[in-house]
């Protein structure tokens, strides 16, 4: 398995240095991975850096909570793709799911979509996995599956709990064939990265993923 083209290769801590990026961009350039996830702040780096290259920039928005406000959220967007952002990994307001506002959430990704899709960019949704019941995890499918979104992810590796196998497979399950699933959330091993891509992730969102690569067989 080229393990490699699976693989968001990510940097996300609020300390980033500059030249971190450049060494994440340079990493992502020597084993060719899918794309680098990296702050707001950071695209415009990670485009010089990538240049010339096949690469996604991945960035995230309403990081890592979600409860940003929904013009926050559009805002956040916008400047993310005028920076060159080709994807966006948005937290949905899980204070709104916890709380049972469907409504909410409905409203924000159906003000979110056209903004991103009108100038063709990828949506990641981040649903938090590892904080939901199953029952959660399943309205969450039915609820973005719906929305035109290319992707639902399971995590931002800031809760409590990561990603698994078990929720990849229930998402899986449960959302249309069309929509993907990017797994992340501490993932740092080869082992378990497959493991995940066999439940059915095709993105890993992950910072060991030169360690990941260098395990396989």
């Amino acid at each position: 398995m080229e393990i490699n083209k699976y693989i968001d290769h990510t940097l996300l801590k609020p300390t980033a240095l500059i030249e971190e990026i450049k060494k994440l961009c340079a990493e992502a350039k020597q084993y060719d991975f899918a794309a680098v996830c990296v702050p707001p702040p950071m695209i415009k780096i990670a485009k010089e850096e990538l240049e010339n290259s096949a690469i996604k920039i991945a960035t995230v928005i309403g990081f890592p909570f979600g409860y940003s406000a929904i013009e926050a959220k559009i805002a956040e967007s916008i400047l993310a793709i005028i920076d060159g952002a080709d994807e966006l990994d948005i937290v949905i307001n899980l204070i709104a799911l916890k709380n049972n506002d469907w409504e909410y959430l409905a409203n924000e990704i159906n003000h979110l979509m056209p903004v991103i899709k009108q100038k063709n960019k990828v949506v990641k949704l981040i649903i938090e996995s590892g904080v939901l019941t199953d029952e959660e995890i399943i309205r969450c499918c039915d609820l973005y599956g719906a929305t035109g979104v290319d992707f639902l992810k399971t995590s931002t590796g800031y809760a409590e709990k990561g990603v698994s196998a078990h929720a990849v497979k229930l998402m899986r399950l449960y959302l249309p064939e069309h929509v993907q699933i990017k797994a992340s959330g501490g993932i740092k091993t080869y082992a378990f990265a497959k493991e995940l891509i066999d439940a059915g992730a095709t993105r890993i969102g992950c910072s060991a993923s030169v360690q990941i690569v260098s395990q396989m067989i």
